[in-house]
């Protein structure tokens, strides 16, 4: 299958966003998002939940800063991309009092037209074992 420039584009967005994300550039990252964005968090957690609006994730990705004391980073290890899909793989890290958790993810992102993120779903290897190290 042939790499539409809208999938290429569609894979630098994503990069571009995890890069701006574990650099602590916000700014950055809210400018790839729709205004209307909504933002899946599985689980049982004070990350878990649904996310609606560009205010909703901002104030989500502060709880994740908070609880991971800074130290949250993921770090891809491949990018699919068609015109409707993007799908990111890779691992995150981030440590909570002394505990650090290293998990597996799968990020499914629904582009608007612009390639900005209109819907957002993290999947990760071990629900619960996230679960418990963002509730210790």
């Amino acid at each position: 299958m042939a790499v539409t420039s809208i999938a290429q584009r569609n894979i630098e967005i994503a990069r571009k966003g995890y890069a701006a994300f574990n650099e602590a550039d916000l700014e950055t990252v809210m400018n790839l998002l729709a205004d209307d964005v909504v933002w899946h968090s599985l689980g049982d957690s004070p990350l878990a939940g649904e996310f609606k609006g560009k205010q909703q994730v901002m104030e989500l990705f502060m709880r994740i800063g908070q609880l991971s004391e800074g130290t949250y980073k993921g770090d891809i290890h491949d990018i699919l991309a068609n015109d409707q899909h993007t799908v990111v793989m890779g691992t995150s890290t981030g440590t909570r009092k002394g505990k650090t958790l290293v998990s597996k993810f799968t990020d499914v992102i629904h582009p608007d037209s612009e390639g900005r993120v209109k819907e957002f779903w993290r999947f990760v290897d071990n629900q619960a074992e996230a679960d418990e190290w963002a509730k210790a």
